[in-house]
């Protein structure tokens, strides 16, 4: 019931008119219309606390959070706090009543100056909101002495407090989702959005770190306008952007159509997002220099440990090496990408800054080195995701990646997607990265669903035909040959044809199994197509991925595999000797040899000796202990004599030269180097990336690979040693190694053993078995063999 003395309806009714005509007025929305509209609040608010008895008392109503900022939106909660120093009787319903009665929402609160500091130190959305605080009527010194308290409060309990308001962010951004990346954002809570340039603001006034303020206020205001056209046009006050609002909001924010729109409210809230990442960064590095112990602060430079070659560690952050030169090395930017992605750590700011104004251009094709960079980037499972936005942000992969400038922060106007088609590939290439152990080559699959939907963006244009064009460029421009370009084109061509086949045609009837052999014509594009598939599903939502059609789609690809049998030779028969290797082999000669190569490049090692069970993890040993991380591998008989060819990066360590690693293969051979023990204490201190992505590793005996050999794949991560330890377990069961490929893709490694035993015959099952235990103990690093 109504008290007989508050204020008369006629009041809020007088105000509701004045706010929907203001509210009416012809024009876009934009600060001076939501200035007019605090304006036109304040004077009323005033207004009722005058007649409601408040003057003259040590009382004042106050205006805090997003209404304190003067930031008000059509649909907006008023959020007051009556702030008095004694009693106020029933002042507050006095005030109370007429807001609602004007059907404007209302947050209140009625708190002394002692009470609002007692529940802001307890309570971080008070304490954030009071920050913003404002006198609106009453007792203006009441509020100047509480707002510089609730600062000075803010400023010594910020420190202690940074670890609640990241926590809180990161829980909403996860559930909210990114204004950057979603197809339906929400422009206040999701991540990049209006609550994030509060929570900037807060960690400003805490007087820890400064925030970047680049287009930050641009930004800002632009999603506020969207706000505001979002609450007129659907007469509703939630802040999410569904598709069916888009147009009418673009129409009223005078955008050419609801794409433009999107595209714009992508691009802005990137731009938060971006500044929250850096602010975010800093926030953390001042928190862990500010826990060290005095002693430690006083040593000078930080501690810097390497991570690649011109990349270290320094403070949980990737930085360049002191000695790095980015104008000089077009391939330093994607290897400190990578290398960050795959150490689950961010990328230093400066850093990024720093290469993406001076890396020198990478040449066209990709060296393998720089492409080997961009699939370890992808690979890293979800850490791939800041690495990958932190530079895209700063413009990188516009000019890497042909067409990527179309498809970034472009929307989709299909109600199965909930990202954009960029924020959709990566996603999708993050997702495959689970797949890396199921295909013989992850480089391609992760590649591949980078760019299966590149075409998008193009409206009128069918995007799988614009993106096989697209792909038929981008292979070769990115250094694939022509077979692997081809394998690309499949992929992109197909990338819908098994949940299209799965869920749409009849899988007994032979025709749709005919189908699907015809369009991938073997196992391992198969194998990479249902990868992918799986993978695109997942990226794309729930409504695209099921048990049901999981279901359905592994059970074709079963039939498929069934149709597509085949036979492989064993491997490295056709490796071709020079001259003096060859004579080196005829002459029965252990031998290395180091083919030139341009600096910074891969380098291919040769590597002949007699024959004998064990020498194949003797010779990746001894590359191992020269810290020669092996990337391919080929071995093959030669009479009596072995020969293996490798190809290897030499990192940090140089060019290798060939005396040494004879020098070294002899003593290995003899048995004066003990390898087990130099490479296990190098792997006591090496940094696993198990926190990037942690994947079992996979042992398989491929059936009907070999009528002579047993076949078995290793596919795991490449650690140091990784072929040593393999090719040791092997030895050491005193199998003979008939032949062997290794394969390093990113930060996949795709080991192929063909194995006889003593008398020259295919494995027995006993003895598989055993060999696949030890093989995948040694994949995971638990120990070192013996």
């Amino acid at each position: 019931m109504r008290h007989p003395d508050q204020v008369g309806p006629g009041d809020a009714a007088a105000f509701a008119a004045a706010r929907a005509e203001l509210l009416s007025r012809p024009g876009p929305p934009g600060p001076g219309r939501r200035g007019a509209l605090v304006a036109l609040t304040d004077d009323w608010l005033d207004g009722l606390f005058r007649s409601a008895g408040g003057a003259g008392r040590a009382a004042a109503l106050v205006a805090v959070g997003g209404y304190g900022r003067g930031e008000l939106s059509p649909g907006s909660d008023l959020d007051l706090l009556l702030l008095h120093d004694g009693d106020v009787g029933d002042l507050a319903d006095r005030i109370w009543y007429p807001v609602w009665d004007s059907r404007v929402r209302l947050d209140h609160a009625v708190r002394t100056p002692a009470e609002a500091r007692r529940l802001a130190a307890r309570d971080l959305k008070v304490m954030l909101g009071l920050l913003d605080a404002r006198t609106v009527a009453g007792d203006d010194a009441l509020t100047r002495d509480l707002v510089s308290s609730i600062r000075a409060d803010w400023r010594g309990l910020a420190a202690g407090r940074m670890a609640e308001l990241r926590a809180a962010t990161e829980e909403r951004r996860e559930r909210q989702g990114e204004v950057g990346h979603l197809l339906e954002p929400d422009l206040k809570d999701s991540y990049g959005g209006l609550r994030d340039v509060t929570v900037l603001r807060a960690i400003a006034a805490a007087w820890l770190t400064d925030i970047p303020h680049t287009d930050l206020a641009p930004a800002t205001s632009f999603l506020m306008d969207c706000r505001d056209a979002l609450h007129l046009s659907s007469g509703k006050p939630g802040d999410r952007l569904l598709m069916q609002e888009q147009a009418g909001v673009a129409a009223a924010l005078g955008q050419d159509d609801e794409d433009t729109l999107m595209r714009a409210v992508s691009s802005r809230g990137r731009q938060i997002a971006h500044a929250s990442d850096i602010t975010w960064s800093r926030v953390a590095r001042m928190t862990r220099r500010s826990s060290r112990r005095p002693f430690r602060r006083l040593r000078g430079r930080p501690e810097r440990a390497p991570l690649a070659d011109g990349v270290v560690v320094q403070e949980g952050e990737a930085v360049l090496a002191v000695d790095a030169r980015p104008e000089r090395d077009a391939g330093l930017l994607l290897r400190t990408a990578a290398a960050a992605a795959q150490a689950g750590l961010q990328v230093a700011p400066h850093t990024v800054q720093r290469l993406a104004e001076t890396a020198a251009p990478l040449p066209v094709p990709w060296p393998a080195a720089a492409r080997d960079s961009l699939v370890s980037l992808l690979g890293a499972g979800r850490a791939t995701l800041p690495v990958w936005e932190t530079f895209d942000q700063a413009g990188v992969f516009s000019d890497l990646l042909p067409g990527w400038d179309v498809v970034r922060s472009a929307p989709q106007r299909n109600p199965v997607h909930r990202f954009t088609v960029d924020r959709h590939l990566v996603e999708a290439a993050i997702q495959a990265a689970r797949y890396q152990r199921e295909v013989t080559r992850p480089d391609l699959l992760l590649v591949g669903a980078l760019l299966h939907d590149i075409g998008k963006g193009r409206p009128g244009l069918d995007h799988t035909d614009v993106g096989v064009e697209l792909v038929a460029r981008i292979g070769p421009h990115l250094g694939f040959d022509e077979a692997d370009t081809a394998t690309l084109v499949t992929l992109v061509r197909h990338h819908l044809l098994l949940p299209e086949a799965a869920t749409r045609r009849d899988p007994d009837d032979p025709a749709t199994v005919d189908l699907v052999v015809a369009a991938v014509g073997d196992r391992e594009t198969l194998d990479l197509l249902y990868a992918l598939a799986r993978a695109d599903a997942q990226a794309t939502g729930p409504a695209a991925w099921s048990d049901w059609r999981a279901a359905l789609m592994a059970d074709l690809v079963e039939r498929v595999r069934g149709v597509l049998g085949g036979r492989a030779a064993v491997p490295g028969a056709a490796l071709r000797l020079s001259g003096e290797q060859e004579a080196a082999a005829a002459a029965g000669r252990t031998d290395v040899f180091v083919a030139d190569s341009a600096p910074g490049a891969m380098v291919e090692v040769t590597v002949l000796a007699p024959d004998r069970v064990g020498l194949l993890a003797t010779v990746a040993g001894v590359l191992a202990a020269n810290r020669l991380n092996v990337r391919g591998a080929r071995a093959a008989g030669r009479g009596d004599m072995a020969v293996s060819r490798w190809t290897v990066d030499p990192g940090f360590a140089g060019r290798p030269e060939p005396e040494r690693l004879r020098e070294d293969l002899r003593r290995a051979l003899d048995g004066s180097l003990d390898l087990r023990s130099r490479l296990a204490k190098r792997d006591r201190s090496h940094r696993d990336p198990a926190e990037a992505l942690a994947l079992e590793p996979r042992v398989v005996t491929v059936p009907d690979a070999s009528h002579t050999a047993t076949v078995i794949e290793v596919r795991t991560y490449d650690r140091p040693g990784a072929l040593f330890r393999l090719a040791l377990v092997i030895a050491e069961a005193g199998v003979d190694i008939a032949g062997a490929r290794a394969d390093t893709l990113g930060s996949n490694v795709v080991d192929v053993f063909y194995l006889r035993d003593r008398r020259g015959h295919p494995l027995s099952e006993e003895t598989v078995s055993g060999i696949s235990v030890r093989l995948a103990e040694a994949a995971r690093g638990e120990s070192f063999p013996g």
